[in-house]
């Protein structure tokens, strides 16, 4: 093994012992928020470590930094020759990773039911992927006891929802209006609702807003989060090692595949409404990103985001067509910033489309 793959390696397995450390203590101060964070953490070193390991790069081209957390989930989903996860893989290390940007920079509250699903989740996750990749046993590493512990396990997702959506509901009730706390906490459901859809940017309160008053209205939480209701929990043994992984209930997509893609398999994908998919005008991806409109635009042309199917899409409502696009659109905005002249790209943009006219 490469001597950077495996230092990185043991960087993941030592943020893998912390979080379990923290999940696993009495008390609660900032107890969410550490086990989230180190999770994370041993994450993005276990993928770079993986990628390396498969002969992948870590780095683009004249790039100062490393690629961040969700540019090792691609890769390692989809790149050829390093590819090591599983659609329901990624989709667990998304909602992990929203969380993580939730609890780190602004306001999370993740019941306790929650924390140990994402938890153990995260514990089976590391060790299948340290198995695949490195032909390596997790308890090698660690001593049996590492394992987040929890008098009160869940059995089911979908009760661990309807739970935490009747406590969202009685904070909104007219005698309490505690909105902020009802806020924090749709906002780990309203994050791990968007990871089934491969979204990975924060909802802004105006959007949770709008999703409380839908939920106070109708109560149909299924309507309201598709992705969550059609999860399921599968359970692995009572006893240590036990295994805890995310699958799709029966009929249901994990993700979104072009028609034609190289190797893809045919699968059906029922798409309720386009729009829950395709939820952002050019203003509100331009906002996310903190560019201005023109900005966004140039960048959308330029990185060739308006002909593929997983960023955008022309909807018809009525007579009018309107360009809508996914979440996916943020992220990538988010890092061609970093890496690209956006100044130089929306001047030839608009120099460009001034010349057609």
């Amino acid at each position: 093994m490469k001597r950077e793959a495996r230092l990185l390696k043991d960087k993941a397995l030592k943020s893998l012992v912390l979080a379990v450390d923290h999940f696993n203590r009495p008390h609660d101060d900032g107890r969410a928020e550490a086990v989230l964070i180190l999770l994370d953490h041993a994450f993005e070193m276990l993928l770079k470590a993986g990628i390396l390991h498969r002969g992948g790069r870590i780095r683009e081209k004249r790039a100062k930094e490393t690629i961040g957390f969700n540019a090792c989930v691609n890769k390692a989903l989809t790149e050829g020759k390093v590819k090591f996860l599983t659609p329901e893989q990624a989709l667990t290390l998304q909602a992990l990773n929203g969380l993580r940007d939730a609890a780190q920079h602004y306001l999370l509250e993740l019941p306790e039911h929650s924390l140990y699903m994402h938890a153990q989740l995260g514990v089976t996750l590391f060790r299948d992927v340290l198995s695949d990749v490195f032909s390596d046993n997790l308890s090698l590493h660690l001593p049996d006891r590492v394992l987040p512990v929890s008098t009160n396990p869940p059995k089911d997702l979908l009760l661990v929802v309807q739970d935490e959506v009747a406590l969202i509901k009685d904070l909104m009730r007219p005698s309490k209006r505690r909105r902020v706390e009802a806020r924090a906490r749709l906002r780990a459901l309203a994050i791990f609702e968007a990871s089934t859809r491969g979204g990975t940017s924060q909802p802004s309160d105006s959007e949770l807003d709008s999703m409380l008053q839908r939920l106070a209205a109708s109560g149909d939480w299924e309507r309201l989060l598709p992705g969550l209701a059609s999860l399921a929990l599968v359970h692995e043994g009572n006893a240590i090692p036990v295994g805890l992984r995310i699958t799709k209930r029966e009929g249901t997509p994990v993700q979104l595949v072009q028609e034609g893609a190289p190797g893809a398999t045919v699968v059906a994908v029922h798409k309720v409404n386009e729009l829950s998919y395709y939820t952002l005008g050019r203003d509100d991806c331009a906002e996310k990103a903190e560019l201005t409109g023109p900005q966004a635009t140039a960048l959308i042309v330029h990185l060739g985001l308006r002909s593929d199917a997983d960023f955008c899409r022309e909807i018809k409502i009525g007579k009018m067509t309107y360009m809508r696009y996914s979440q996916k659109v943020v992220e990538r905005l988010r890092a061609a910033k970093g890496q690209l002249d956006v100044a130089e790209i929306t001047r030839s943009h608009w120099h460009t489309t001034r010349k057609r006219k």
